[in-house]
């Protein structure tokens, strides 16, 4: 690169730096008027995104080259908001409201099944190899796929971790409805939170899933998601050189995949 294309090409990052913005606000239960804790907001597909603190409280700078698209907010258990970033930067306070989701209960349809007891996923505890959560990123999360071809009822999530350097972790459990390739849905109705002493993720993490009658169709992904502030740090889980890790950076960011499996698994009863 000559001189003078350098000299363009820093000329045009520091005019995005000068005139990206900072926008922070509130994410608010709006029946409620209570602040929302943990809650994704992000640029969809773009890797620009974060999560809210546990009083609500969000900040997220915008480059204005991202303002033709779309700014996600959601969370599990309400009803997710969607506006064009240009739209969201007139916006005369950047505070956010989230309506309550209604859940409809599906209609139950009584048939004999025959289910068996499997464990699905990567169960290794080797050291050998290790991935997961190398910086203080919020919204970044990853997991692994379950392969269903029916129905099965999730009875656990079984995680092993290979280091950890926090004293202790907080971290959300998802689990989507794989749609596509990479278009995954979040089917819980409430967030599951996992928050362990350091001590504690040296054994095997055991997550019961039976109070929330967790019955899937199909294949699902399980993952885990960095959520809350710990500072620096890293948590990295035990790795095997099967499977495919699904992740992505940040809140509303692209997914993306690794040519390893992070070890979590479910226990389940699948149906034949």
């Amino acid at each position: 690169m000559n001189i003078k294309k350098l000299l363009v090409v820093g000329f045009v990052l520091i005019t995005n730096m000068l005139f990206a913005q900072k926008y922070a606000g509130i994410i608010i239960n709006k029946n409620t008027g209570k602040p929302i804790e943990y809650v994704n907001i992000g640029v969809l597909g773009k890797n620009i995104g974060t999560v809210s603190d546990m009083n609500g409280n969000y900040s997220l700078t915008i480059d204005p080259q991202f303002d033709n698209e779309v700014l996600r907010i959601s969370c599990i258990g309400y009803y997710p908001v969607s506006l064009k970033v240009s739209d969201f930067k007139s916006l005369k306070s950047a505070n956010i409201y989230l309506e309550v989701k209604i859940f409809e209960i599906p209609e139950v349809v009584i048939r004999p099944r025959i289910y068996k007891q499997q464990t699905l996923g990567v169960t290794t505890k080797a050291h050998i190899a290790a991935a997961g959560f190398k910086d203080n990123n919020l919204g970044y999360e990853c997991g692994i796929i379950m392969k269903i071809k029916k129905s099965a009822i999730i009875e656990k999530v079984n995680i092993n971790f290979a280091s950890c350097s926090y004293d202790t972790i907080l971290y959300r459990l998802n689990i989507y409805k794989v749609k596509g390739e990479i278009e995954f849905e979040n089917i819980l109705q409430k967030p599951i939170y996992i928050k362990l002493p350091k001590a504690k993720t040296k054994e095997t993490v055991i997550i019961d899933l039976l109070q929330y009658n967790m019955i899937v169709q199909g294949d699902i992904l399980v993952t885990l998601e960095h959520v809350k502030d710990l500072g620096p740090g890293n948590l990295y889980f035990c790795a095997g050189m099967s499977g495919k890790t699904y992740y992505r950076k940040t809140s509303q960011g692209i997914w993306e995949t690794a040519p390893v499996g992070v070890s979590i698994s479910v226990d389940a009863k699948v149906e034949k």
